[in-house]
């Protein structure tokens, strides 16, 4: 079990650690893509929203099939109205949109950005690969990341004791496993969890002969019989009058216990059925695939207000509701705020328990296959540079994705693609680094640099916006203030692990042996 611990760890272990770290940061996805657009952040809803977009949108759109009305949260304070014209595609293709302030309905124009939902898709099926290709190599991946979490709960026969032993002062092989303890058994429940989650959501790309497809759950919308009856242009005086929003959403906050999240009105010219969504789902057995607004549907008729339909007690198989929970818990839609900070402090326990346990193995291998004459395996060394690219330097491209959102043109086209790009060649070129510079070199520059980069976000944000710490802290703006202080946090944290490397590095090392030579050098050092 050992042998089978290190091995499943360390094959896909620079993979692992890019998914558990982007999947970390995704727990936050849509507070991320709000903080990249700051053009956003001045919107604060008001009693009068719901009202307010039912009305823009008799203006905006009375011809159309359709009206869907995306109501401000504390994720996003933003009021986004969408709507089908006629004839338009199926899907998000056909839909035309817009996205207002909440309080004064003023039109904004968020700048073009990938946003959280770049980090989010990127941890689970990669990146410029065939999707189900991205998605078997993660659950792969993630299968290994399972075993590796059984195999060590079987080998570590002092997991709770180690737990509460951690000797940082010590180096070397001891504080590393001291450190790859602490942080799995911290988390061990969430791991096993996200990790097990993961797998089953991954069912489709690993076993699909094992489906079977009883048709999609919580899809909502308007009930089979209501009929669209729109056969003439019409301007906004010609749509009937609809019952006030503000009781229809009151009795659907009344039954869910939260508010609603979503407004969609089918057919608005003729039979005008309001349905309505609840923000996040009120139980984990609920479906989770369809977004991030819960699957319960309440149904209104838009002329009366009176409810005439609900669909949010789907009987479900036993086997579907496992499912359902599964991909509740992987997903975090059931979450309120402090629930997505505890995923997301786990979730970091989880990337220093993959980081640790990289460094860990190479550690450790280092001093076991040392020759006699103090040099070391050439595939040894090759490895702790790659831990330095893997684990830094995709550190260094997640700050340089934030970087470039606050550099490049607002105008400029395709931004959004820039910004990917910019992630990409970052990382590429810290890949290519701790291969140019001596180890412990390329750790101290490369740990310094990331420190720099995250420094150096609210700083940047403080110089391009309006929209900095010295505002959105009195504001009470979290979301905007929570993000730059996280970013400082991160650049603390990763500046002290700088001086500590820096600091602990053996003052002479081993460069490891070619073939048939044996060459030392000064201060080229390995992580101990």
């Amino acid at each position: 079990m050992a042998w089978l611990h290190a091995w499943v760890g360390i094959l896909p272990g620079w993979l692992l650690f890019a998914v558990f770290l982007t999947g970390t940061i995704a727990f936050f996805r849509t507070e991320v893509t709000f903080w990249m657009q700051p053009e956003l952040h001045a919107s604060q809803p008001g009693p009068e929203t719901a009202a307010m977009a039912m009305e823009r949108l008799r203006t905006l759109a009375p011809n159309a099939e359709s009206w869907v009305v995306g109501l401000p949260e504390e994720r996003s304070p933003t009021l986004s109205l969408s709507w089908r014209e006629p004839g338009a595609p199926p899907g998000r293709r056909g839909l035309t949109g817009t996205v207002l302030d909440a309080g004064s309905g003023v039109e904004l124009h968020p700048r073009d950005t990938a946003g959280g939902n770049f980090l989010y898709r990127f941890h689970y099926e990669l990146y410029a690969l065939p999707r189900d290709w991205g998605r078997a190599i993660v659950g792969i991946a993630t299968m290994a990341m399972f075993v590796a979490i059984l195999s060590g709960v079987i080998t570590h026969r002092r997991i709770f004791k180690d737990f509460f032993t951690f000797r940082p002062a010590k180096g070397g092989q001891r504080s590393w496993l001291d450190g790859h303890n602490a942080a799995a058994v911290l988390g061990l429940p969430f791991h096993l969890m996200i990790t097990y989650s993961g797998l089953v959501l991954f069912i489709s790309t690993l076993m699909p002969w094992a489906l079977d497809d009883g048709g999609r759950h919580g899809r909502g919308g308007a009930p089979p019989d209501a009929e669209t009856t729109v056969e003439k242009q019409l301007t906004p005086a010609d749509l009937p009058e609809f019952a006030p929003i503000g009781p229809v959403l009151a009795q659907a906050e009344a039954l869910w216990g939260i508010p609603a999240g979503r407004i969609m009105v089918e057919d608005p010219a003729g039979a005008a059925v309001i349905t309505l969504a609840p923000r996040r789902n009120t139980r984990l057995s609920a479906h989770s695939g369809s977004g991030s607004i819960g699957v319960e549907r309440l149904h209104f008729d838009g002329r009366s207000g009176r409810l005439i339909g609900r669909d949010d007690n789907i009987e479900e198989s036993a086997v579907q509701a496992t499912n359902n929970v599964l991909g509740s818990l992987h997903r975090a839609r059931f979450a309120d705020t402090t629930m997505r900070w505890l995923f997301f402090l786990a979730g970091v326990a989880g990337t220093a328990m993959v980081g640790t346990g990289l460094i860990l193995w190479t550690v450790k291998r280092a001093k076991q296959q040392a020759r006699p004459d103090g040099t070391i395996p050439r595939h040894i060394e090759v490895m702790e540079r790659l831990n330095i690219a893997a684990i830094t330097g995709l550190t260094i491209a997640v700050g340089a994705y934030f970087v470039a959102n606050r550099l490049l043109p607002v105008d400029m086209a395709d931004r959004a693609g820039w910004e990917i790009r910019v992630f990409f060649a970052v990382w590429a070129a810290f890949i290519l680094h701790p291969f140019l510079r001596p180890l412990r070199v390329g750790w101290v520059e490369q740990l310094t640099i990331a420190a720099g980069l995250f420094a150096a976000i609210p700083l940047l944000n403080m110089a391009v916006t309006g929209s900095h710490l010295f505002v959105t802290l009195p504001a009470g703006s979290w979301i905007v203030a929570g993000f730059d202080l996280i970013c400082l946090l991160t650049a603390l944290g990763l500046g002290a692990t700088a001086l500590k490397v820096a600091g602990r590095w053996p003052v002479a090392a081993v460069r490891p042996s070619g073939r048939g030579a044996r060459v030392r050098r000064r201060a080229v050092g390995r992580v101990e």
